[in-house]
């Protein structure tokens, strides 16, 4: 069977999916060329050389953080499902995301959906400086709640943990709160429920 011609679209992909995988230390045109199968020489035939790569690299995920689109019947459903996206994209390429932010274009790859956010908010009648009070206010509580994810998955095991340290005694009056901060956390129920819960307050604050 035939082997499709390599395009510039299954370079591209094959090297973010290294970068994913291993950061960009680990992306080099040999590795690259064995990954899809190739020769060096077309590798830079159809990025150039590493570094272009690499800048390749950066403006294809702005452009991927740029298909972010809200989904929901209300502007409160739609702002949760952009704050959504924009974890998973965050969480699904943090090697990626780190290079856009040393090349300085972070604020350019945030747009798109800070734009999509400036709709929503304005549908649900804020405008001015607390409409993007608002807009700014859900874009942090992301970016917070991924760096806190990260360095929570990045730590040393912590022995006593949670479920060791609380006891139903340490909360007399509400031992259910006690056994609730024994189990694990789960972060996807807590991002919505803390999104949502900021989303709603900063909405009737209009």
């Amino acid at each position: 069977m035939a082997r499709s011609p390599l395009t510039r679209e299954a370079v591209l992909e094959a090297a973010a999916a290294l970068v994913r995988q291993h950061g960009p230390d680990a992306l080099t045109m040999r590795k690259l060329a064995a990954e899809l199968g190739t020769a060096v020489t077309s590798i830079y035939w159809h990025v150039g050389n590493r570094e272009q790569l690499l800048d390749a690299l950066v403006e294809r995920t702005v452009r991927d953080m740029g298909a972010i689109r809200p989904a929901g019947r209300t502007p409160a459903e739609r702002i949760v499902s952009v704050a959504r996206s924009m974890r998973r994209e965050l969480r699904e390429r943090p090697h990626l995301i780190a290079m856009v932010h040393e090349r300085g274009l972070t604020d350019r790859m945030f747009l798109p959906a800070q734009r999509a956010l400036v709709a929503e908010v304005r549908a649900a009648g804020l405008s001015g400086a607390r409409a993007a009070d608002a807009v700014r206010a859900v874009q942090f509580q992301v970016v917070g709640f991924v760096l806190v994810e990260r360095n929570r998955e990045r730590s040393p095991v912590q022995s006593p943990g949670e479920a060791e340290l609380w006891d139903p005694a340490d909360a007399p009056d509400d031992p259910a709160l006690a056994r609730a901060l024994t189990r694990p956390v789960d972060p996807e129920r807590l991002f919505v429920l803390s999104v949502r819960t900021l989303t709603e307050a900063l909405l009737a604050a209009g």
